[in-house]
């Protein structure tokens, strides 16, 4: 923000508040008169940031706060931009600085470097976030020479001449313009570079945010498309006095756009939608209240945000994955988790530009596909369940990669096929056997419980060279049609009920455990109405048979992005820990209890958040919450208090408790998941408590400064004010190593260079 530009303050944060004197009262200006109103000399606050005093000053009285006026010279904003411009050259130098280091995959570059690959080689794959984040990572190796060769397959592989410090420095420089973003929103809220400074400086120096930033991970990019829908947000309510101008447009959209963008690297994106919503419902039902204002004009406000804060972030998201779907059109290892129609569409898929017989009949060779979001294949091997779950017949699963050992032989119940038996084509109601085609034994189900679901009963498979026994009869039953209709390919939804035990074949999001290859239980429902018990003929090889061309099934672009978010998000849900996993829970994120590590090996790195930053802000808030109880009860008793002082207070708690309503809704909804979690997910809440406690330090600083005498206030500021930044600046020294990399012992070996600031036994450092 050009602070040279007169603007108006954001009013759904600042209610007009009228008085006869000089409404622009910020941190700033609170101490210049304290305790005397009748004093006229004002006490300046640290670089020099007095605005000159309005020459229309008896006409003020109904603007909003902080308008800056157009007489601004370049000496009163230098202050901004140089302090401006320095946070953004620390924050570059910081983030990029020995980024080559360590020359191996870290954490989670092994999941995203590969997925940029995937996206340089336009091979589908599948994963539970969005594309945006991969596509970008793919794009920044794509300009800075990678070729998509490299198979990122586990963490401590070595680059070696790869080309991958341009995929690092693209989410780096993400991670960097954090800080300036942060400034220019804590500005916008407040008008005070003192609380600017301190928030941009609490997100510049904390470990964890630096460690994100310089790696290829999906948070820098994540976290930059949230600060610029905050940021584009807020600098859009500065033009409420100007609406349906351009710049008012241009800063509506943006929001929009930014908004779709964050969303469209993660779901957590979905947060800051939530944040922009109610600040917008808020700004207009603070139109609402203005009588000034026809409910025509104010028809054509809500209009204008339907169509910047929900069609345009719609259309945006909707090319996001137009875009995606056009580069990833090969086949690749995550077509499984799609329908069969969608991985028709893909160029090397077994069913893509294929003809295929459009019936079934005994004797063809099919597989078979879960009618679910992310149902996966009908699979079984040569492994037998464990003797804890008898009678350790061969295993049944579900399996989501193509694969020989999902193929199987429909037979009839009663007999064999010969070669010279006439063609029988397969019809709902009919009886079958169903041969896996590599071991030869028969799909089986008895009354022995399933090995996870215990109201279930198991399925195997049972027999020597396709003879079994009679619980190897299904009944074949197809939803909405008649007894003796046809078996279809792909359209079809079929129930395998099993003739004797009277239960349907069934999967769902269970893993086997190791003895099971971590493949989904195969069970039979005992529900014969269950409606997830459905299941699809995929593919069919049968020589007999005449071909149709698969085209016939494709789906629209618009079937292909609801079945990708509904993939997407069973895939999200499901997610569980690996064995000896570190993980973590939401209450251990606030206090920094444990962090992540991201490279072992003899370069150590360790995802901490700064301890000191952390646990300050824990303090502010508290402290916060005492003050603002005090203020309110000071108010309630009407408890005489200095105007200018009662204007800056108010002003101060509302930039709070937004700032506090944005961190909690990036917070709080995790308390409520299942999925396996990490540290690196509190820290899109962090920059808002980082913001918040910047805009504390100022309130609290300036407090300080009332209370001394006004000769010392100027002293007091300026100690203040280096002493947090030495705090500050002291932490980021002590902890610094966590980020860029550490050598020899481990800290709890005494005489290692992290022995002393390894405060918690919980810290793996």
């Amino acid at each position: 923000m050009d602070p040279s530009i007169k603007a108006k303050s954001i009013p759904v944060l600042d209610k007009e508040l009228k008085h006869g004197n000089r409404t622009e009262e910020n941190s700033n200006s609170v101490v210049k008169r304290h305790k005397n109103n009748k004093k006229e000399k004002l006490v300046t606050r640290d670089l020099k940031e007095t605005f000159p005093k309005d020459k229309n000053e008896s006409n003020n009285e109904n603007r909003d706060l902080d308008v800056f006026e157009e007489n601004q010279t370049w000496t009163n904003t230098l202050p901004y931009y140089v302090s401006w411009f320095v946070l953004l050259m620390l924050s570059l130098i910081t983030r990029i600085y020995n980024i080559e280091k360590p020359a191996h995959v870290c954490w989670d570059e092994t999941h995203f470097g590969k997925m940029g690959s995937w996206y340089i080689n336009r091979t589908f794959f599948f994963d539970v976030h969005p594309p945006l984040g991969k596509m970008l990572i793919g794009f920044a190796g794509v300009m800075t020479g990678y070729d998509g060769s490299f198979p990122f397959h586990k963490p401590g592989d070595q680059y070696e001449d790869v080309n991958y410090v341009g995929m690092r420095v693209f989410c780096a420089v993400l991670g960097a313009l954090l800080v300036p973003l942060a400034y220019q929103c804590i500005w916008l809220l407040t008008h005070s570079i003192p609380a600017s400074i301190f928030s941009a400086a609490l997100i510049l120096f904390d470990t964890g945010t630096l460690t994100l930033s310089r790696h290829i991970l999906l948070d820098p990019i994540l976290m930059f498309f949230i600060m610029t829908s905050t940021y584009s947000c807020l600098k859009f309510l500065t033009y409420s006095h100007k609406p349906f101008t351009l710049p008012w447009w241009v800063w509506l959209t943006n929001t929009g756009i930014s908004l779709a963008c964050a969303l469209g690297v993660k779901f957590v994106g979905l947060f800051v939608i939530l944040l922009v919503g109610y600040t917008t419902i808020s700004d207009l039902w603070r139109l609402l209240g203005n009588h000034s204002i026809s409910l025509v004009a104010l028809s054509k406000h809500v209009a204008a945000r339907v169509i910047g804060l929900i069609l345009v972030p719609v259309l945006a998201y909707c090319v996001l994955f137009a875009v995606h779907l056009k580069v990833l059109d090969h086949s690749g290892n995550g077509d499984g988790f799609f329908s069969s129609a969608f991985q028709s569409q893909l160029i090397g898929n077994r069913l893509y530009n294929v003809s295929m017989p459009q019936y079934i009949a005994f004797g063809s060779e099919i597989t078979l596909k879960q009618r679910r979001t992310g149902g996966a294949y009908l699979h079984s091997h040569f492994h037998l369940y464990p003797e804890e779950h008898p009678p350790k017949q061969q295993q049944v699963t579900t399996y989501s990669h193509k694969d020989d050992n999902n193929r199987w032989k429909i037979k009839p119940a009663d007999r064999e096929i010969g070669a010279s038996d006439p063609l029988v084509y397969v019809q709902s109601g009919d009886l079958v056997r169903l041969e896996h085609v590599l071991t030869r034994r028969n799909l089986h189900s008895h009354k022995e419980l399933a090995p996870l679901s215990k109201h279930h009963f198991q399925v195997s498979c049972y027999g020597q060279n396709g003879t079994g026994d009679a619980n190897d009869i299904w009944i074949v039953d197809v939803e909405g049609a008649s007894r003796g209709d046809k078996i279809q390919t792909v359209r079809s939804k079929i129930r395998f009920v099993h003739y004797h035990v009277r239960c349907l074949l069934h999967s769902h999001d269970k893993k086997l455990p190791k003895w099971g290859w971590e493949q989904l239980e195969v069970t039979c429902q005992p529900n014969l109405r269950d409606p997830t018990s459905m299941w699809s003929v995929e593919e069919v090889i049968d020589a007999r048979l005449p071909n149709v061309s698969f085209e016939v099934y494709s789906p629209t672009f618009l079937e292909k992005l609801v079945e990708s978010h509904a993939v997407m998000t069973q895939g999200n849900s499901g997610l569980k820990p690996k064995e000896g996993e570190v993980t973590s829970r939401p209450w251990q994120w606030p206090i920094d209890y444990r962090g992540q590590i991201f490279s072992g090996q003899d370069h150590r790195i360790y995802m901490l958040g700064n301890p000191i930053i952390f646990w300050s802000l824990l303090v502010i808030k508290v402290l916060f919450l005492g003050l603002w109880l005090a203020y309110s009860v000071g108010h309630k008793r009407k408890i005489p208090i200095n105007k200018n002082l009662q204007i800056y207070c108010e002003r101060s708690f509302r930039v709070c408790w937004w700032l506090l309503l944005a961190w909690f809704l990036h917070y709080a909804p995790f308390w409520s998941m299942s999925r396996v979690l990490y540290f690196h997910h509190y820290f899109p809440a962090f920059l808002y408590s980082a913001m918040f406690g910047g805009v504390m330090l100022d309130f609290l600083v300036t407090l300080t400064c009332i209370c001394v005498p006004d000769y010392l206030a100027v002293k007091v500021f300026h100690f203040c004010f280096l002493l947090i930044a030495a705090g500050i600046l002291w932490s980021f020294y002590l902890f610094h190593p966590l980020a860029y990399g550490m050598s020899g012992s481990l800290a709890a070996v005494e005489g290692s260079m992290m022995h002393n600031v390894k405060w918690l036994d919980s810290w793996d450092i």
